[in-house]
């Protein structure tokens, strides 16, 4: 991985209505590890205060923005690899394995 923490913001945000939102950050893949876990489902994060937000369910409040839950712990926010850049693809499951 090409991890470079210097170049990502202390907090970052998915919703394009907030003050912490950065498409040029978010298209190049920012990926968060929480509590040495690998998150998927992070709405927005803040390294300093050690918090994320990850969407509960499918769950909408009245403005249809997903319902979110903050977690406190260890937040390490990284720049994802795109293949070609050391990662192999996985194998499709419907592959015959050789021999």
């Amino acid at each position: 991985m090409s991890e470079d923490k210097t170049d990502l913001p202390d907090r970052l945000s998915l919703d394009p209505h907030s003050p912490h939102f950065n498409e040029d950050i978010l298209k190049r893949g920012v990926g968060i590890r929480f509590n040495g876990q690998e998150k998927t489902n992070v709405e927005e994060y803040c390294v300093s205060e050690g918090w994320i937000r990850v969407s509960a369910g499918r769950s909408r409040d009245r403005y249809g923005n997903p319902m979110t839950l903050k977690l406190k712990g260890k937040v390490e926010p990284y720049i994802e690899a795109k293949y070609g850049e050391g990662q192999v693809p996985e194998r499709e499951a419907g592959d015959a394995s050789e021999g």
